[in-house]
């Protein structure tokens, strides 16, 4: 399964970005490879519509599951069509320790 993980920075051990659609990176976590991919969010400066642009975004790249701080109401349906899991993360974690707790 491909995760996207919103993230503060482009290494393991930024932290868990609470915004989805303008969150600085995405983290790509295949669990089957366990091979980790960072890039950077084309919408993060978007004037407008920077949550669906990042919903297409991370769908293109093929991701099953999708984890962030939270995600807005709009959102969340696009996401459930595309039949993308959310998972929210209301704790500071770090991206090494949400890869960790997707490995159990």
């Amino acid at each position: 399964m491909l995760t996207a993980i919103a993230s503060t920075g482009n290494t393991l051990d930024s932290k868990v970005d609470s915004r989805f659609g303008r969150c600085s990176f995405f983290t790509f976590y295949d669990d089957e490879s366990k091979k980790t991919e960072f890039l950077s969010n084309p919408n993060t400066n978007a004037s407008g519509g920077a949550g669906p642009a990042a919903v297409e975004f991370i769908a293109n790249k093929g991701a099953n599951r999708v984890v962030a701080g939270e995600f807005g109401v709009k959102i969340k349906s696009l996401i459930e069509g595309l039949n993308i899991q959310m998972v929210m993360i209301k704790e500071d974690k770090t991206i090494a320790e949400i890869i960790k707790m997707l490995n159990k």
